[in-house]
């Protein structure tokens, strides 16, 4: 496609995937439509990366929709609906795809706001939202699992005049006719929604090279990411579990916290698949030395979103067996492929 909202789509989706208070890693996905084509991110690939390479898919739009519809599985393997007279790049659409075309609005954004996920994650997040959303119209969808579980709830939601989409656990949607009308309405839905930070204490690097020693772990470059156990009320909400899709497939489900005293190798050797990230309470974060840029991002997704979530809020975790539905999900897996190959791709 070629246009000059197509490219206005491009710059936008740039730009946001270039914000980690909007879109981390391979999260997030944009999409314009044009007649019976919907263009729609490929899964796997960065936002970020979307003025340097072709990162849109053609689909079907009438296929799709008719899938749904029909409450038909191949709504959810968005591929099968690729158009291959224009398709170029043997990429998948995104495994949101049906959100896209559900909205019945020209463009639609799809964001991981850390400030929409710090209240999508709380158990009074329907109150929260209708006090700071007066005025919008948008629709809360409470969490299920991306692709035709989550096309069903959205499609028994929708009205002719939403234009933003709060889901549960997730994320923000905004759609408008036109990429800059797009564009404001994210801008002032984050605005809305902004809650105040809780800043860290500081990491404490001494003690965690000691506690690295012998290990396949070390410090990670970025120091703002040992928020995730200096802050205790933080290191309290990863305690609880995993709180949004991404998390569990770029981190596992949960964090890996250690015991008083407990030594990166003495985690090693008591897991039989250590994770990429170790949590010392009070001191600060080890990661795996081979981490892909991906965890990296998560984490800090997580202490962004942490840090912005009331001490002692109650909050909605997800169970294990979604946690599992995740992992095991053949579209999250391929997701999950391509981020291993993550050099090559972006």
């Amino acid at each position: 496609m070629s246009s000059t909202e197509y490219q206005a789509l491009i710059d936008l989706s740039a730009r946001i995937g270039a914000d980690p208070a909007l879109v981390q890693a391979a999260g997030g996905n944009t999409s314009i439509k044009d007649g019976d084509t919907l263009w729609v991110k490929a899964s796997g690939l960065w936002l970020a990366h979307a003025k340097e390479r072709d990162v849109m898919v053609p689909v079907k739009l009438g296929a799709i929709l008719d899938a749904v519809a029909k409450d038909d599985p191949s709504a959810e393997k968005a591929h099968v609906h690729v158009d291959p007279a224009l398709a170029k790049n043997g990429l998948r659409p995104s495994i949101e795809t049906t959100v896209h075309a559900l909205m019945p609005q020209k463009v639609v954004v799809h964001v991981h706001c850390v400030e929409t996920i710090a209240l999508a994650v709380r158990a009074d997040a329907e109150q929260l939202l209708a006090d700071k959303l007066k005025g919008v119209a948008y629709a809360f969808v409470p969490y299920c699992r991306p692709g035709l579980p989550l096309a069903r709830a959205i499609h028994a939601r929708m009205r002719p005049d939403i234009s933003v989409l709060i889901l549960g656990n997730h994320g923000l949607v905004v759609a408008g006719e036109t990429v800059a009308e797009a564009e404001a309405l994210l801008a002032d839905i984050c605005r809305r929604l902004a809650s105040p930070r809780r800043p860290a204490p500081a990491p404490d690097l001494a003690a965690l090279s000691r506690l690295a020693l012998d290990s396949s772990y070390t410090l990670p470059s970025d120091e703002s990411l040992h928020g995730a156990a200096t802050d205790l009320e933080n290191c309290r909400i990863a305690a609880g579990g995993s709180l949004y899709p991404d998390h569990v497939i770029f981190l596992g489900p949960g964090f890996m916290i250690a015991a008083p005293g407990e030594s990166a190798v003495e985690m090693e050797d008591r897991l039989s698949n250590p994770p990429p990230v170790l949590l010392f309470p009070g001191k600060g974060v080890l990661v795996k030395k081979a981490i892909e840029p991906g965890p990296l991002a998560l984490l800090g997704c997580f202490v962004d979103v942490a840090s912005r979530i009331p001490e002692g809020a109650r909050l909605s975790y997800f169970t294990p067996e979604q946690n599992a539905e995740l992992l095991g999900w053949d579209a999250e897996k391929y997701r999950q492929e391509l981020n291993k190959r993550g050099a090559s791709l972006q």
